[in-house]
């Protein structure tokens, strides 16, 4: 609901069942002030229901009130409010820019929610030592260089950066290992680094690649290529065919990555273009990144949201998310217009430091890209709702081969890893009617007795014992009444009657009696399609082999092993990264690096006398002591 001028507002009066919610707001609105700000309004847990700015707070909640004007989304939402809470700010955009971060912090129920939200990689050119280093990069930017992106996958930043590898010639290597070569590495011998490591190539040469390079990225391959096809020439011209099949290689290579691109815009510059599509009540988002010009990928994003709310209050909602925590281009081509376009180009002008400007292109060269946007968007949105559609089914023959007396909203499938007891791990993985669930993913780090690493002696039944008192325990605590959505409609345990049984008495001992629970056992020789299904006071069952209901129910029990997996494998590994040091009290990380940098590894450490462990600069006396009495006296 947008924000209307009216200076005077009559209350009207509220339906029974948001007749407390509407008393919050009355409430609320006696010290609430006419300026600029964010407001919350919170369901009986304190949890968040919706987040909203406005240029003026009290006018903006008095709308909350006019119930003859509100659609039954924002009427539910009025019925659940229990509390307002308020934050003022010197401007609507302080409003705008700090409403975007609440949402995706606090992810309300009746906001339109940007739900796939992954950082992007960009390429890096470091420049912080003589010789910069190329290279692909995720998160923050506390080094000195140049970063150009975002682009849509990892794998399009490795097409690029091996192309750049091949036409610039520059290192990819680290400074640690850059520092400690005494001569070329196999990237030199096969043309994609001039090796500057071992003088191979001057400061000054390099410096000349870097700059190519950066052109490059910047949008300008053309005068790059001009310049690589004159060398070209003139190393022909001289009879140098050697050098002349080099520079041809590194316009190939140029002309490779520029080919791959789907659709390159020459006037477009650095953009996003955005483009809606909705059907059925789902929506998707498809963003491409054009720098340059040059088609840098594109992602799809199905934002979540009531199915009544209009289009371009969706990509209003979807800006502010979006760009919440990466910077914005200077354009964004737009499908649809925002209502309040002229605030959300304030707002991302302010967040980037220079101007940004929103264009909805109706014709001429800059409409192609929105209008190639628009078709991708529809077509993952008719992909969408086919899967959808095939995970409707899917449930529907869950819930009939388990007796189910509807099609399960949420799955949670668990499993546990370990090797005899050892860094054990307990996996859940949670699925829905819109697929995996990832962001519900848990890891249950199995701790046993406490006293060692050997979780109950590798006891499977154990284990899941462990993870389920620990899962439903907490949801006893923090979800009593089942109200949160976080309660499964099925259980799915690898493993058999035994891991079955565990869980039954776990639950038991919880007070829990109408949880669907299925064990899930491998068959003879651990062959798939020859699983064995034990439910509670039926007899173990089979399913057909090429039945589609045992293949979802396969793809469930593989997620939740590789998830289990993975989640041992960075334990185990983490675990192998320490040192006996490490158990040292008071010994930091500075004496510990010292300590292996002198003796060459801990067990060494361990057998040295207290005059040599005095002798390690930056030891001294009294921590040698402390060292020699750890090992040697049991401290």
């Amino acid at each position: 609901m947008r924000e209307t001028d009216a200076d005077d507002i009559v209350f009207d009066e509220p339906p029974a069942a948001a007749a407390q919610g509407a008393t919050v707001l009355r409430d609320a609105l006696t010290t609430m002030p006419g300026a600029p700000g964010v407001y919350r309004m919170l369901d009986a847990k304190g949890d968040a229901l919706y987040v909203g700015k406005a240029r003026n707070l009290k006018r903006r909640v008095s709308q909350y009130l006019q119930f003859h004007r509100m659609p039954h989304r924002l009427l539910r939402m009025v019925a659940e409010t229990r509390k307002m809470e308020i934050v003022s700010t010197h401007t609507e955009v302080e409003a705008l820019l700090l409403e975007s971060n609440l949402i995706k912090r606090l992810k309300p129920r009746f906001n339109v929610l940007l739900r796939d939200d992954k950082s992007f990689p960009y390429i890096a050119l470091i420049e912080d030592h003589d010789f910069p280093q190329v290279t692909k990069h995720r998160g923050s930017r506390d080094r000195k260089g140049s970063y150009y992106g975002p682009f849509a996958s990892a794998g399009s930043v490795n097409q690029t950066l091996t192309a750049m590898q091949r036409a610039f010639l520059l290192r990819s290597c680290n400074d640690s290992i850059f520092t400690t070569r005494t001569r070329p590495c196999l990237l030199y011998q096969i043309k994609r680094c001039s090796a500057p490591c071992v003088g191979r190539i001057s400061k000054e040469d390099y410096a000349g690649l870097m700059a190519e390079a950066k052109a490059f990225l910047e949008g300008r391959s053309r005068d790059a290529q001009e310049k690589l096809a004159a060398r070209m020439q003139a190393a022909s011209d001289a009879m140098d065919f050697e050098t002349a099949a080099m520079y041809r290689d590194r316009i190939r290579a140029l002309t490779a990555v520029q080919a791959r691109q789907d659709i390159n815009v020459d006037d477009l510059g650095d953009c996003d273009v955005i483009a809606l599509a909705s059907e059925g009540g789902q929506t998707c988002l498809q963003v491409f990144f054009f720098r340059g010009g040059r088609n840098y990928g594109n992602r799809a994003y199905f934002p979540r949201h009531d199915k009544s709310q209009d289009e371009a209050d969706i990509v209003q909602a979807f800006l502010g998310q979006f760009y919440d925590d990466k910077p914005p281009p200077p354009l964004l081509a737009l499908s649809h217009e925002p209502p309040e376009r002229e605030l959300i180009e304030e707002a991302l002008s302010e967040k980037a430091g220079r101007r940004v400007r929103i264009l909805v292109p109706e014709r001429g060269t800059k409409r192609k890209p929105v209008e190639h946007a628009l078709a991708n968007a529809r077509e993952a949105l008719a992909r969408r709702l086919a899967e959808t559609g095939a995970q409707a089914k899917l449930l529907a023959g869950v819930a009939e081969v388990f007796g189910l007396d509807a099609p399960p909203k949420r799955i949670e499938v668990y499993d546990n890893s370990h090797i005899q007891g050892a860094h054990a791990i307990g996996g859940m993985v949670v699925a829905g009617p819109e697929g995996f669930i990832k962001n519900q993913y848990r890891k249950f780090n199995i701790k046993g007795d406490g006293k060692s690493d050997v979780a109950a002696g590798g006891d499977d039944f154990a284990m899941m014992r462990e993870v389920f008192e620990r899962r439903f325990g907490r949801a006893l605590r923090e979800d009593p009444d089942r109200s949160g959505g976080t309660w499964p409609d099925l259980v799915l345990i690898d493993g058999g009657e035994g891991q079955l049984n565990a869980a039954i008495g776990v639950l038991t001992e919880l007070g829990i009696d109408d949880l669907n629970l299925v064990g899930v056992a491998k068959g003879p020789d651990r062959n798939a399609g020859r699983e064995r299904f034990f439910v509670p006071g039926r007899a173990p069952f089979q399913l057909e082999p090429r039945d589609p209901v045992l293949y979802y129910l396969q793809r469930l029990r593989d997620e939740v092993h590789r998830f289990a997996i993975g989640g041992h494998r960075t334990r185990r590994a983490g675990a192998i990264q320490r040192s006996a040091l490490d158990e040292i009290p008071g010994i930091g990380p500075r004496r510990k690096k010292a300590l292996l940098l002198h003796f060459g590894s801990s067990a060494a450490v361990k057998r040295a006398g207290l005059a040599d462990l005095a002798a390690v600069p930056g030891v001294g006396p009294d921590a040698a002591k402390k060292i020699y009495d750890h090992f040697h006296s049991g401290g």
